[in-house]
């Protein structure tokens, strides 16, 4: 195994650390995608790669809010909800603004681990149980119509999961069943016009969040290990790592 020197003195665990150690859900999936990768992250201070921003993607989710916070305040379900048969409202809570935020979200401290784990949530609903419903907003262009049944997909359910467990570790009655609200952008039109209509589908999913404590009993296992996990033949990540090193 290589010998990787630490990049970034921010944000890092140290073993039997007091202080409680943020984990943002996205890190929790980066765990899961490549162990190598999230210890040479979160322990060493190694950068992954980061991602191409989605500003169109951005600019759709903030815009979606805006729309749904005008039916939160007035107490009645959006027309997307009634057409879908979704007997909700939007749900309107002193925190939400806090939920929302990146680097903030729904906050819980585990304990057993010491990690404060946290997600930012797009959307969530009431039914007349008084149950939540979460809610993500996602938006892409494609000729066939949304679902969510590609392999890739697998990560946007374990977002939903992820956020259902946050919230009911704070309190909460979460329903299984969240809707992720989707905008697939149409291509179909004579031109631009300076616009893109979008069809907009809510699809149900019936989450299960049973592996989430699992996850994060493997994660303190991981930083509190002296040497970083294996590489992972299939990920990219650790691929670059490997023809770079000697840079380290």
């Amino acid at each position: 195994m290589p010998e990787y020197k630490p990049k970034r003195t921010r944000n890092i665990y140290s073993p039997g650390q007091d202080k409680p150690f943020k984990l943002s859900r996205t890190k929790v999936e980066s765990f899961i995608n490549c162990e190598h990768c999230f210890y040479l992250d979160r322990r060493l201070g190694i950068n992954q790669i980061p991602g191409f921003p989605f500003n169109i993607n951005s600019a759709v989710d903030e815009l979606l809010k805006r729309e749904f916070d005008q039916y939160r305040e007035s107490g009645k379900p959006h027309p997307y909800m009634i057409e879908a048969g979704i007997n909700a409202i939007p749900y309107q809570h002193d925190e939400l603004d806090k939920w929302r935020e990146n680097f903030v979200g729904v906050q819980y401290l585990h304990e057993a681990s010491n990690l404060l784990l946290h997600g930012a949530i797009d959307d969530v609903w009431k039914t007349e149980e008084d149950e939540l419903i979460v809610v993500d907003y996602k938006a892409t262009s494609k000729k066939d119509k949304v679902n969510i049944h590609a392999p890739w997909q697998r990560g946007y359910k374990r977002q939903m999961e992820f956020y259902q467990w946050l919230l009911r570790k704070n309190g909460f009655q979460v329903s299984n069943r969240g809707y992720f609200v989707y905008c697939n952008g149409r291509r179909d039109r004579d031109g631009f016009n300076a616009k893109v209509e979008f069809d907009v589908d809510l699809l149900p999913y019936d989450g299960d969040d049973g592996w989430v404590d699992n996850t994060i009993e493997k994660i303190i296992t991981c930083l509190n290990q002296d040497n970083a996990p294996d590489p992972n033949k299939d990920c990219d990540q650790c691929k670059y790592n490997q023809e770079v090193i000697q840079y380290y």
